[in-house]
């Protein structure tokens, strides 16, 4: 069992950080929030993972300058249209970051821009010197904070995606909140779409950043919708420390504090994976018994990066001959002939290869296994010690009409 417990609050659960989201123009619904603020009552810690698409969104650039002394105070997300390729993106950023400083009386260089929508479209200030005061003013460290930033910036995802933990580390309670949002364009290798977590824990920033750099690349560099790598791909950490419970490297309460990290990113891989765009199941796959933890991840991320294995899973198609076909073009050096693969949901597990090769199984079991929104895909490769999972989803007809129209 967890020693993590789940609380409510998202992002504005750990002490001393507030949350709000509005509609600010930026969309032409005039119900759909479009920005969102959230704010630090003290300067953090802070920690960033960002995209390794060598075309990336103007906020990056600021917030790597941001984060060179290793704190900040505040986020400001927009959603529907994404700040890249513009030939002003960068000083927009700049702009917008000023415009919060000032509603929140912090300094410019302690804000960090975020940006996600169209790629490509031209963007102006007026929406953000518009809304920025109304989300200063709607602050609020609760539930309904979070809810309304974490709906903000979502795109095309169904649904906003929030949790929160706590634990204690001396007898001191401490929380982690986060927010995500990530539909399609999702395939990261730094960190995944954009996502942001607060903790009330004391860590140094170099101690933070180690932290989040441990953490994604078994969690969010584990998930794929479609195997496009986003150019706005970012993922910031920001610790206010005020629970007063201080984590040093290299000491049993750091690693209490990764794991919880782990936890969270966890739970948002499974969430973020499984609302892909078009998407009518969350696919998971577990590869045990690999040569290496390198190899264990690569074979994982291979099985539901496959076009044609995501294809089997929409149409409830226990074809194991995909998944084979996808673990054998995986690089690496390691026999086929000792895998063993199991494919399971909360219908029930079934064998359909062994030792590299099929096996007869029951096909109506297989399908009905299949039919869940749940599918785990088990991998027994019975080559060594390492281990690793990835999370992926169906493809779907939606998934091309959805993108087949983007920008109209």
């Amino acid at each position: 069992m967890s020693d993590f417990k789940s609380i409510p609050g998202g992002i504005c659960a750990p002490k001393g950080f507030s949350a709000a989201g509005v509609h600010c123009g930026i969309r032409h619904n005039h119900s759909k929030l479009d920005l969102a603020l959230i704010k630090a009552d003290v300067r953090c810690a802070g920690a960033g993972c960002y995209t390794t698409n060598k075309v990336y969104g103007a906020p990056i650039t600021v917030d790597r300058e941001h984060l060179k002394d290793g704190y900040a105070q505040a986020i400001v997300v927009n959603s529907g249209n994404a700040n890249t390729c513009a030939p002003n993106g960068v000083q927009l950023a700049k702009d917008t970051c000023d415009i919060v400083a000032k509603e929140l009386g912090i300094r410019a260089d302690d804000v960090l821009p975020s940006s996600t929508g169209v790629i490509g479209q031209a963007m102006s200030i007026e929406p953000f010197a518009r809304g920025i005061p109304e989300a200063a003013a709607k602050l609020a460290a609760d539930e309904a904070g979070s809810h309304d930033a974490a709906t903000a910036i979502m795109t095309t995802d169904t649904h906003p995606k929030e949790i929160a933990l706590e634990f204690a580390v001396g007898g001191k309670a401490v929380r982690i909140g986060a927010i995500a949002k990530g539909s399609g364009m999702i395939h990261p290798n730094m960190a995944t779409m954009l996502l942001f977590m607060t903790t009330d824990a004391k860590v140094a920033p170099a101690a933070l950043q180690k932290a989040l750099s441990t953490v994604v690349p078994a969690t969010f560099n584990q998930i794929s919708v479609d195997g496009d790598t986003s150019t706005n791909d970012t993922v910031l950490l920001l610790a206010s420390g005020l629970s007063g419970a201080e984590i040093a490297e290299g000491t049993p309460d750091y690693d209490t504090f990764v794991a919880a990290l782990t936890e969270v990113a966890e739970h948002l891989s499974r969430e973020l994976a499984g609302d892909g765009e078009g998407a009518t199941k969350l696919v998971e796959c577990t590869v045990t018994g690999a040569p290496t933890i390198p190899l264990a991840k690569a074979i994982a991320k291979s099985v539901i990066t496959s076009s044609l294995t995501k294809a089997a899973m929409f149409g409830a198609d226990a074809n194991w001959g995909r998944i084979l076909c996808a673990i054998g073009y995986t690089e690496g050096d390691f026999a086929v002939d000792t895998i063993q693969v199991d494919i399971s949901s909360p219908k029930g597990s079934i064998l359909v290869c062994e030792n590299g090769a099929g096996v007869a199984f029951d096909e109506d079991k297989a399908k009905e296994i299949l039919l869940e929104d749940a599918i785990h895909i088990e991998i027994a490769m019975k080559q060594g010690d390492a281990s690793a999972t990835a999370w992926g989803c169906d493809l779907t007809y939606d998934y091309v009409k959805i993108n087949g129209d983007y920008r109209t």
